[in-house]
């Protein structure tokens, strides 16, 4: 597997390694991750299933609200 050295301030550093910590990953697998989910060129499957999901609720949605009032004259 390829290895890739990066330079961080120490702000950063400490920054990195507490979400990496907060999330029970590795620094390098945190990292990883993050660079995965930046690049990615396809939607993730939990979105692509979204897709489409509420074209039967328009009408419901917009059950409620009656009639448009007329527009004023310009």
């Amino acid at each position: 597997m390829p290895q890739v050295t990066i330079y961080l301030d120490a702000e950063t550093e400490a920054r990195m390694r507490e979400a990496a910590r907060a999330a029970g990953l590795s620094y390098s697998k945190w990292v990883a991750r993050l660079i995965e989910e930046r690049t990615r060129t396809e939607w993730p499957q939990g979105i692509v299933d979204l897709a489409g999901a509420w074209a039967d609720e328009r009408e419901l949605v917009r059950s409620h609200e009656g009639e448009d009032l007329p527009r004023e004259p310009l």
